[in-house]
């Protein structure tokens, strides 16, 4: 049951995987909310205790369960929050991928990945969405190489990118599932490169200028990023 004082569990999954401009944000309006590192081996909580869940991104992929055995109850997790108790949600691309799992659609590898500043176009029942308000097309960052290719039953596909279909999905009017980076700022993006991993993977994925490629597309759209985050997280809040 919700209280006067909303409180917000987020689900992280790597180092500088933290919700950015949207933990900013709860920061600010003083929002309770608490970071389960479940990488770590941090446990989730009694979800009675919270109003709202985000999930953020990680490098992992939904179906390694076997590497990974705290996936089986994050999807749980998340099917009991949205499914069970009707809690606010948003997923950021590896936790877009898991609320469509958890609920009964399906996630694969992308014929081609998309990492970079993308263009993605919403369809006419974003108006009616937690993304009413964006632009019909908006540049967005990316960083993901599977995608959803079934969302779950009863769920609407609310943006597309050539290459990935579901870039955006919402579940009722109190879940929505972002396969993009909308939680980016400058100093997430710094975090990010610090990271070795991450730096490596870019190289992998982008060639050995890989990391400073990535930097300069995110750089040259980082207004425009933060405008449409500004927009969704205020969308969110209302829901708290």
């Amino acid at each position: 049951m919700a209280r006067d004082a909303p409180r917000v569990l987020i689900f992280e999954h790597m180092p500088a995987g933290h919700a950015g401009l949207f933990r900013d944000r709860l920061r600010v309006d003083g929002v309770a909310h608490r970071t389960v590192r479940l990488d770590l081996g941090e446990r989730i909580p009694d979800l009675a205790g919270f109003d709202a869940l985000i999930v953020m991104g990680g490098p992992m992929d939904v179906w390694q369960e076997a590497a990974h055995p705290w996936l089986r109850d994050e999807k749980a997790a998340i099917r009991a929050a949205v499914r069970g108790r009707g809690m606010a949600m948003l997923g950021i691309c590896l936790g877009h991928q898991l609320l469509a799992e958890a609920l009964g659609g399906a996630v694969g590898p992308m014929a081609k990945p998309e990492i970079g500043a993308f263009e993605i176009a919403l369809n006419g029942g974003a108006d009616r969405s937690l993304l009413a308000g964006l632009p019909a097309r908006a540049t967005v960052l990316q960083w993901h190489a599977a995608e959803v290719t079934a969302p779950p039953a009863g769920a609407e596909v609310l943006a597309a990118s050539p290459r990935s279909a579901v870039q955006a999905m919402a579940v009722g009017e109190r879940a929505l599932g972002l396969q993009f980076h909308a939680e980016v700022t400058d100093g997430l993006l710094a975090e990010w490169l610090a990271v070795e991993d991450n730096a490596a993977a870019l190289a992998r994925s982008l060639g050995p200028d890989g990391p400073a490629r990535f930097e300069r597309a995110a750089q040259a759209h980082m207004a425009a990023f933060n405008r449409i985050a500004r927009l969704i997280y205020d969308a969110f809040r209302s829901l708290l």
